[in-house]
């Protein structure tokens, strides 16, 4: 690992122990985790929900039209290049498998 790394998780780690620290209630009951579990899941899923936007946004700022026509020319061109050689070389060994008649 480099230094980078670990100077940047050990601060993560800092702040998030500063936070811990800052944010102390006392003791609930037990019956306040599942709460606990459902904010978490839906902080996270807001956070899954707007990296997708950004990243759906970003696709589509950076989305261009002559690349996808020249991707899909360049697939129609080579499938049918395939196909014209499978169907070459599979006449040729069916007629070495079949022998000269």
């Amino acid at each position: 690992m480099g230094t980078r790394f670990l100077l940047a998780l050990f601060l993560v780690l800092l702040v998030l122990g500063f936070e811990v620290q800052g944010a102390y209630l006392p003791q609930q009951e037990e019956s306040a985790s599942p709460a606990l579990l459902t904010q978490m899941q839906e902080s996270l899923s807001s956070y899954w929900d707007s990296a997708k936007a950004a990243a759906s946004s970003l696709y589509q700022k950076t989305y261009l039209h002559t690349v996808d026509e020249k991707l899909r020319d360049m697939y129609s061109k080579s499938t049918a290049a395939v196909s014209t050689y499978a169907g070459i070389l599979t006449d040729q060994l069916l007629s070495m498998l079949k022998g000269e008649e």
